[in-house]
């Protein structure tokens, strides 16, 4: 699952290092998941928190909607806030 943190990140100005940081995370794992590595919905929820958008808009294929594509089915899931 390609993420979109790397670009994100940069609009935001925060670096990996203080996303790991603010997240209480590594900066390698940071890069691990920003590289499409899977990670928890826990963690995606820090880090949406932490860079000031909503989950959905993490995920590269479409982050204006607020659905996904899983990545091992195909399936669409929605994204419901709460």
């Amino acid at each position: 699952m390609k993420y979109r943190i790397k670009e994100l990140c940069k609009d935001k100005g925060i670096t990996f290092q203080d996303l790991a940081k603010r997240i209480g995370s590594s900066q390698a794992s940071i890069s691990r998941i920003a590289s499409g590595n899977n990670t928890t919905t826990e963690t995606l929820e820090k880090i949406a928190f932490v860079l000031g958008v909503s989950i959905n808009e993490l995920f590269a294929d479409n982050p204006s909607t607020d659905t996904v594509t899983c990545p091992h089915c195909g399936g669409i899931i929605r994204i419901i806030k709460a």
